[in-house]
């Protein structure tokens, strides 16, 4: 006997809500959409044209095709037509691919992932989820959608940009010689400028130009042949000076897309060359990339931003500053590796955020090292007698305060030091192990004194129980997150360019790990209570059969 079953019965519509599972991810990307407020979607209206999909609608799909993996807006308009939380959540709308793909980097959706952020963080809060003591921030560079060859170095251009100026300027100075063009006016004898290399590619044209009408008012054959064997020159200075205007205004298109970078792609050129984690070829290859900063609690993504930069020193602080625009408070504690350690940052958090920095920095493990404690040569193990204001070297000689010095990074940031020299290292017999000052030149000693304030405030905080536990959930509450992104969602590689775009679709990713995780929260308990129940029903029934039927 066989359940009912046949092809042309008529079945009315049913809401696709009831076949669903209770606790489906849909709920939860349905919930979460909902909570943001009316007056966001304000920038989508339209006042003419055909009415558009509901951005609302957009958003629910987007974020729920990005939480089964799928990130390709021909796949995602494929999964409305065949997944039932899809259908549901597009209320059978069914938009094209190109409609997604429109949508998804639009410049107004920045705005709706941020609130999304932002309401998804509260939920947490109310939830008692997250205790909001502290974030932990961290980095990881994620590839872009733009050929591995098609590299730009900045070292590169100023090297064939100074060789163009040599070469116009001594080509000019050839001219001036040869008498083919009259002297220009110059600001600077050294190197031409653009409107000056114009203006030699004019008078050339001129001189060109009047070889042209010579020949073509001459009847004379061996003059005209003179003639266009006199023309031959300056032609050949016109066609290169035409390709030096072109090439000079390549490079200086180039040095304005470089900004503070040394490289860029010209498939994406808001993307730099970085070293990946991922090298496959095992040679150090570089790959067009950005840096992808994220602040996290309780392994939940609740900040992010990018950064075409590959280190993560120079990103903390406008990180903190767009966390602090655009998604929450900072809390008391903010915890980083030591990628972040620097002079500038943590006075950047002591001094004008009033926060507690939990960051080490980059010698902190070798530090605390027994080898490098008992290392005579290290100058953090030198007596110091602060009466002489001096140190004293392993051969007892004296390194005396000198003079101040002062060292600006390449962010601006300026250094302090004091200069401290060693009398005399010339019969030294530890001087090789001790120095790689050149013969005749001493031992010197660059002390950073506020630097050393802001380590040894550093090596505090962490020696301490309750900042040091604090610190030590670093690894597993920002670490995993990257670990859902990247081998739980499959997300290694963006799929848009320019760095806007890029933006919108790590917003979307991000927000996925986080869907994904609160819906297994929830699932999970859940079950956790369903099994506490029953095993609590279970173990009345077998009290009560005791008692009355004496089993």
């Amino acid at each position: 006997m066989f359940k009912q079953y046949t092809m042309h019965d008529v079945i009315l519509p049913l809401d696709l809500e009831r076949k669903l599972p209770k606790n489906d991810i849909a709920f939860t990307v349905n919930t979460l959409v909902e909570s943001i407020p009316d007056e966001a979607f304000d920038a989508f209206l339209r006042k003419t044209g055909h009415p558009a999909y509901h951005p609302r609608m957009m958003m629910k799909i987007i974020l729920c095709a990005y939480t089964q993996s799928v990130f390709s807006g021909r796949k995602i308009a494929a999964l409305l037509q065949d997944s039932i939380r899809m259908m549901w959540l597009a209320q059978e709308y069914q938009p094209s691919y190109r409609t997604i793909n429109r949508f998804r980097v639009n410049p107004d959706v920045q705005d709706l992932l941020r609130q999304c952020f932002v309401q998804f963080r509260c939920q947490l809060v109310q939830e008692k989820v997250i205790e909001e003591e502290a974030i932990f921030i961290d980095g990881t560079k994620i590839e872009a959608n733009a050929n591995k060859f098609t590299f730009v170095w900045r070292k590169s251009t100023e090297k064939y940009s100074a060789q163009l100026m040599e070469k116009s300027n001594r080509m000019y100075e050839e001219l001036v010689e040869q008498e083919i063009i009259p002297a220009i006016e110059r600001e600077n004898p050294e190197a031409l400028t653009d409107e000056e290399l114009a203006q030699v590619a004019e008078k050339l044209d001129d001189t060109v130009q009047g070889y042209d009408r010579r020949i073509e008012a001459s009847e004379d054959v061996a003059e005209r042949k003179q003639l266009r064997s006199a023309r031959k020159a300056p032609k050949q200075y016109r066609k290169q000076y035409n390709d030096f205007i072109t090439r000079n205004q390549k490079y200086k298109r180039d040095m304005e897309i470089f900004g503070d970078r040394k490289s860029y792609s010209k498939t994406d050129p808001d993307a730099t060359f970085m070293r990946m984690k991922d090298d496959y070829m095992k040679n150090g290859q570089l790959k067009p990339g950005y840096n992808v900063q994220l602040a996290t609690e309780g392994q939940y993504a609740l900040a992010y931003d990018v950064f075409p930069n590959p280190t993560d020193t120079r990103t903390f602080i406008p990180f903190l500053d767009k966390i602090e625009q655009d998604f929450f408070a900072l809390p008391k504690y903010i915890v980083g590796d030591a990628g972040y350690g620097s002079e500038r940052n943590y006075d950047d958090v002591v001094s004008h955020r009033k926060r507690i920095p939990l960051i080490t920095y980059n010698q902190y493990r070798k530090e605390k090292k027994k080898n490098y404690k008992q290392d005579p040569f290290q100058m953090s193990n030198w007596p110091y007698d602060a009466e002489e204001d001096a140190f004293t070297c392993p051969n007892n000689r004296k390194l005396a305060f000198h003079y101040h010095s002062e060292k600006r990074d390449k962010a601006g940031f300026m250094r302090k030091y004091r200069v401290y020299e060693c009398e005399d290292c010339s019969s030294c017999p530890f001087r090789a192990q001790c120095t790689k000052a050149k013969e005749g030149n001493q031992r010197r000693i660059y002390y950073n004194e506020r630097w050393e304030e802001q380590k040894a405030y550093t090596r505090q905080l962490l020696a301490e129980k309750e900042t040091g536990e604090i610190y030590g959930k670093r690894k597993i509450d920002v670490e995993p997150v990257f670990g859902f992104l990247k081998a739980n969602l499959r997300f290694t590689r963006v799929s848009v360019r320019s760095k806007e775009k890029v933006k919108n679709e790590l917003g979307f990713a991000f927000m996925a790990v986080n869907i994904r995780k609160f819906t297994a929260r929830a699932v999970r308990f859940s079950r956790y209570f369903k099994n506490r129940v029953s095993k609590k029903i279970s173990f009345t029934k077998k009290m009560v059969m005791e008692i009355f039927f004496c089993i």
